[in-house]
């Protein structure tokens, strides 16, 4: 009877050491880098330097999702959101063609409907077009599986009428909300996630910023690798569009494009 009650306290002895084990590390584990819910979202302690997003490249990269290249490289990788034209986007293109810079263009499809003449433009001279959603809805809200299909494939459809092949697959969540659940659904149909790793407030019609304002925020913030998100709505950046790209080239930096940024 003894013998069994000496193993019974060691064995309870041997279960308590073990969940205290285990508690501990628990508590002092790394946390997971996770790709958490809401806006995407960025802070520049060094200007320069690449900032912090609201998720790791490494934890991005589990779900082909991106929103800076490699540091190492004095490289940037050009991009508009195009939700609709109002005059500007022509004017992009042409200081694009003239200095011979690559870009990618995310559209919805009302831009396509309406536009199918830029959009073609832009295939034709060499630039990407990305999928900005049909209806340029808050994709976080949709957790629903179909209707998150459903949204990328109407786009889907809008430019291979408008241009006659296949969209490439490059996707950009509109105001860049965005879940877990978004990324995976987006990574199963084949897309890549492009977040951004620089922009500034230039979608405001009424209240577009001066030149100046611009610089301030383009030129001091610029960093290898750089994904640069801008508007193709904003009048400020059709003006100083072929200033910025002189100012950047002049700094060292070459223009990349979205394969080049993904490429294994």
């Amino acid at each position: 009877m003894q013998h069994f009650k000496q193993r019974a306290l060691a064995l309870a002895l041997s279960l308590t050491v073990a969940a205290g084990i285990a508690g501990l590390w628990r508590l002092t584990r790394p946390a997971p880098k996770a790709a958490p819910v809401g806006s995407w979202g960025l802070s520049f302690p060094t200007e320069g330097e690449c900032p912090v997003g609201n998720a790791s490249p490494e934890a991005l990269a589990e779900f082909d999702a991106a929103f800076v290249g490699d540091p190492a490289e004095p490289v940037i990788y050009l991009t508009f959101d195009a939700g609709y034209d109002n005059g500007y986007t022509g004017k992009i293109l042409d200081v694009l063609k003239a200095r011979s810079v690559p870009a990618a263009f995310f559209v919805t499809g009302s831009f396509v409907d309406r536009n199918p003449d830029l959009v073609r433009r832009m295939t034709e001279e060499g630039h990407i077009v990305g999928n900005h959603t049909y209806h340029h809805y808050d994709m976080a809200k949709i957790a629903d599986e179909a209707a998150f299909t459903a949204e990328l494939r109407e786009l889907e459809d809008a430019y291979r009428t408008a241009v006659g092949t296949e969209l490439p697959k490059y996707y950009r969540p509109p105001q860049g909300l965005y879940s877990e659940d978004n990324l995976r659904m987006a990574q199963a149909l084949g897309y890549k996630t492009v977040f951004w790793s620089l922009a500034y407030v230039d979608w405001q019609q009424d209240n577009q910023p001066t030149s100046e304002a611009a610089f301030a925020k383009l030129i001091p913030r610029i960093h290898n690798g750089a994904v640069v998100l801008l508007h193709s709505t904003s009048a400020t950046n059709a003006a100083i569009l072929d200033d910025l790209l002189e100012r950047w080239a002049g700094m060292g930096f070459r223009f990349g494009t979205l394969d080049e940024l993904f490429a294994p």
